[in-house]
């Protein structure tokens, strides 16, 4: 993990406005297999999702950024779920799943949300500020990182091709 979790309130605060998807945000490799656990306990791995169009965020419960994306996932969830998209939340609370779930209960999140720790962070490259999204393609490869807060205009040109 390139960053302690605590720092990361005052890069995601930093980050609030980050600028447009662009060709830096281009990754290429293998996405990671991981399992983790959603706020029910539940095991949730990656391979559940093989063969959809993958966007995972990471993400907080006490990031204003990570906060303000959230309806926006949830509307590209609901639009284009049926055409292979999975959006699928690994929150780097520290605080355990009640306060997540709560939080979801909340904000209306249909989504899974899982949550993360550091070997999963680790596997992804490490994490330099929340919200940090990747895209990965339906061979399960990884195209895009995106660290700050994407429009959803953004987001769905970087989607819509993949589908």
């Amino acid at each position: 993990m390139k960053l302690p979790f605590l720092p990361l309130i005052a890069l995601a605060a930093a980050l609030a406005f980050s600028p447009v998807l662009s060709a830096s945000d281009a990754v290429s490799g293998p996405a990671p297999s991981w399992q983790l656990q959603d706020v029910d306990g539940k095991a949730v791995q990656s391979s559940q999702f093989a063969g959809k169009v993958v966007l995972v965020d990471f993400w907080a419960t006490w990031c204003p950024p990570c906060r303000k994306g959230i309806p926006d996932l949830i509307a590209l969830q609901k639009e284009h779920g049926d055409k292979g998209l999975a959006v699928v939340g690994i929150s780097l609370d520290r605080d355990g799943p009640a306060g997540v779930k709560e939080f979801m209960k909340k904000m209306g999140v249909t989504y899974p949300i899982v949550m993360g720790d550091e070997k999963v962070v680790e596997a992804f490259g490490g994490i330099d500020g929340i919200p940090t999204a990747f895209l990965i393609d339906r061979k399960g490869n990884l195209v895009m990182k995106h660290v700050g807060l994407a429009s959803k205009e953004d987001l769905e040109k970087a989607i819509k091709p993949l589908l």
